[in-house]
Order: structure tokens, then sequence, then C-alpha cells
């Protein structure tokens, strides 16, 4: 049986210009570049969103390109990182699940990363893979777990002690100057009193922090517990990296430099918390990579060409179906189905 989300205009018409800057990544035919110029002049508000769509991709240069549909293209200009994140959320991907349940086949590939119940047991916060989580601490700091994460707290009335253990979290954290806030992950400690910061654990165990808002301080500690009540007594080194606001680090790489990261692409590493995934221009094999966070769902590529081939778009996390029906449409990229169920996919 099928499942369909019906879309709104304003989710089709976001949908429609995600699909427009795809094909435009590719190149657009001169009967691409027609419908495009018709669907543009249909409705104003279709210009207004292809461009913020346009922008957050990063594709405004294309436009140029353009010029009979885009005479004049308007200087990139940057966007409060909520605003950009609201464009992101209001995206659907038309979801159709039947095809897996002819082919005898039960992952979760329903389109939606669940907002579950935390299982809390001592101050354990832990979400699945396909999950994602909101969580209030006693303090009021906020935490948003990302798929396949844990975290640990403990709070005393003078230190605040968070522990990511694997996965991805977004730290809100609430303002006490009198009792700053550690997050710890693998060796590094980043402190905070009053901030909005992201760290994720990555697949070879570099520490990416992304700092939304305020600054933290970070250091790196010789040797580390993963005992949460131990963490308590550990101090917070004498030499530390001041990151703010718009600024981004990959801790324990060789080249480990702070580097400026824009509102758009904050928006992009964020998008995961409304359930999307964005990618703009990253290779087939590092999309599946990410897109695999999601789901229990096995991708493999078998040409070495293939992994290579660049992929922009917007996809909805753990929606396989979406994705394999983008693949093969805009990108000529088709699927079988191995005997565990993993998808296999080669060029058509």
């Amino acid at each position: 049986m099928s499942v369909v989300h019906i879309l709104d205009s304003r989710d089709r018409r976001l949908n429609e210009a995600g699909l427009w800057i795809a094909k435009l990544d590719k190149g657009l035919s001169k009967d691409d570049e027609k419908s495009l110029q018709h669907w543009l002049a249909v409705d104003a508000e279709n210009r207004e969103v292809f461009l913020q769509m346009a922008e957050m991709w990063d594709k405004m240069d294309m436009l140029s390109r353009l010029s009979e549909l885009f005479p004049k293209t308007p200087e990139k200009q940057r966007r409060p990182v909520r605003s950009v994140l609201a464009i992101a959320a209001s995206v659907l991907i038309l979801t159709v699940v039947g095809l897996w349940g002819m082919m005898g086949i039960s992952p979760d590939i329903s389109g939606k990363a669940n907002i579950s119940e935390l299982a809390v047991v001592g101050g354990i916060y832990e979400t699945s893979v396909g999950e994602y989580s909101i969580v209030t601490l006693p303090d009021g700091t906020e935490l948003v777990l990302n798929t396949n994460s844990l975290v640990r707290m403990n709070y005393t009335d003078q230190r605040r002690i968070l522990l990511l253990e694997r996965g991805e979290v977004h730290v809100k954290v609430a303002r006490d100057i009198s009792r700053p806030l550690s997050l710890f992950a693998g060796t590094q400690e980043i402190r905070a009193v009053g901030t909005e910061f992201n760290v994720e654990i990555n697949s070879d165990q570099k520490i990416e922090l992304v700092v939304t808002e305020g600054k933290v301080l970070v250091g790196v500690h010789q040797q580390m517990t993963k005992d949460e009540t131990e963490l308590l007594l550990v101090n917070l080194p004498s030499s530390t990296t001041s990151v703010s606001e718009g600024e981004a680090i990959i801790l324990g790489s060789a080249d480990e430099e702070v580097d400026e990261i824009s509102p758009e692409e904050i928006a992009v590493k964020l998008s995961w918390q409304q359930g999307n995934l964005i990618f703009r221009g990253e290779s087939l094999a590092a999309a599946v990579d990410e897109i695999g966070r999601y789901t229990t769902v096995e991708f493999v590529i078998l040409d070495e060409n293939l992994k290579k081939l660049r992929i922009s778009g917007l996809f909805k996390a753990g929606d396989v179906d979406g994705l394999l029906t983008t693949l093969e449409e805009n990108f000529n990229i088709t699927h079988t189905f191995g005997e565990k169920g993993n998808v296999i996919l080669s060029s058509s």
C-alpha cells in the first residue's frame, strides 16, 4: 500500500524550486530553460522561492548564465540562520513506499525522523537510528539529539557536565555564570555559559564543532574518563581555543583551525533538525554515507566513477524511497535490491 503526503501550495512550490536547482546543477537543455522561464512567470512567488533556494545551495553564480531569466541577479546577502532554516523546514517530498512492500522488505523508510520518547536512566539521553529527540534539562538547557546519539548528564550546584558518547547534539545552554556547562567528547572539553553550539562525532572519530550563538572555549585533555561523575572533578586546560558565533572547527584533525561558516552553511549543517538533508555538490559516496546514518538500509555502489558523481538536492532524512526516485529521475542512477535487502546503485 502506498503512503502519500499531500503537499500544500507553498510546500509544492519549494519542492519544485529544489528540483529546478538540482537540474540547474546538471545543466539545463533549451526545453528546460523554456519550462523554467514559464514556471517563474506563472507566479512571482516562484521566482522569490527559487532565488532563496539558489542562495541557500550557493548556486547564485549559475544564474548568471541565464541572463534572459535573471537579468539582474541580486547580490548574495546573508540571512539570519533561523530564516534560512525556516525555508529548508518547509520543503516536503512526496513519499511512496509501496514498492518496498511488494519486495517483501520492511526497513524504516517512512521519510520521518521520529521524535521519540527519550530513554532517560540516571541522566542518559539516547536516540536510535532514524530518531531525533528534544529534551529540556533541569536548568532549562535544551538538547536536540540527532540519529543514533547518546548523551550522559551530571549536574551539581557547581558544575553542569554533558558527555557525548556518540552521534550529534545541538545544545542551547541556559545562562548561569556561576555554574558553567562543559560538554565532553573524546578528549575534548567545550565550555560554555549561555550559548548555542552543535557537536558531532563523525565516522573517523573527529569532533566537528559549530557555534551558532555566543562563544565557547575548547580545551583538550591528555587522558579522559568516560565516567560523567569523575568529570565533575576535571578542570578546563589552561590552554584553550575560543570559537565564536559563525565559526566552526574540526577537533582532533591534523589542521585544527577555526574557520568562518556562513549562515547558509549553518542552515545546511543543521537541516537535520527539520528532518531534512541538504547536499550541495557532495559526491554520491559521501551523500549515501550521510543518508545511511538515518536508516538501517545498506547502500552499495559498485562503480568507482559513480561514487564521485556530484549530488545536489534536498532529501527527507530516512526517506530511502524518495532518494532512489530522485537519483533515477535526476541523475540517471538505477537501483536493484540484494538478497539481504541492501540497495545496489549503478548507472543506467
